[in-house]
């Protein structure tokens, strides 16, 4: 597998990370972090997926030609996500193919070497708070700390950080 700096044009390998992962999650019962449709099916979703890569830079794991494994990051937080007064790397987005173990684990710990060699040394991510935890434990696992947890309508989101 191999990690490159992608583009624009990889919104449509983006777009059916997601839908892939949205499948698994619905096979699961787990629909409260990013609902039971594929995103593909909203014009407004792929927009703001198209948004998101182009506000941050985009990381995409390639295995055998193809994404398995996607991550955008950068200066700036999400609006709904208290600012702060330091320079932070922000995950913007992070979504990887389940059958794809660590997948997205490597491409956390190259956008946190790519911030740590530009001398940032806060790391924050969110990410679905809700049902047993288990994403927020999974950001924990990778270093992550809980700091505070955060409601955008009717969504429970919690906010993580590392620091170097």
């Amino acid at each position: 597998m191999t990690i490159r700096t992608g583009d624009g044009s990889d919104l449509p390998g983006v777009v059916r990370l997601m839908d892939r992962a949205v499948e698994w999650l619905v096979a699961q019962g787990r629909t409260g972090q990013w609902g039971d449709q594929p995103w593909s099916a909203s014009e407004r979703r792929v927009e703001r997926l198209g948004q998101i890569i182009e506000d941050g830079e985009l990381l995409v794991l390639d295995r055998d030609g193809a994404a398995v494994a996607a991550l955008s990051h950068g200066p700036v937080a999400h609006a709904y996500v208290p600012a702060v007064d330091e320079p932070e790397d922000y995950v913007l987005l992070l979504v990887s193919d389940p059958a794809v173990r660590g997948a997205g684990r490597q491409l956390l710990d190259e956008s946190w070497q790519r911030a740590r060699a530009r001398g940032i040394g806060l790391q924050r991510v969110d990410c679905y708070g809700g049902d047993d935890g288990k994403l927020v434990r999974f950001y924990e696992s990778a270093g992550f700390t809980r700091t505070q947890p955060f409601d955008v309508d009717g969504w429970p989101g919690q906010l993580l950080e590392r620091r170097a």
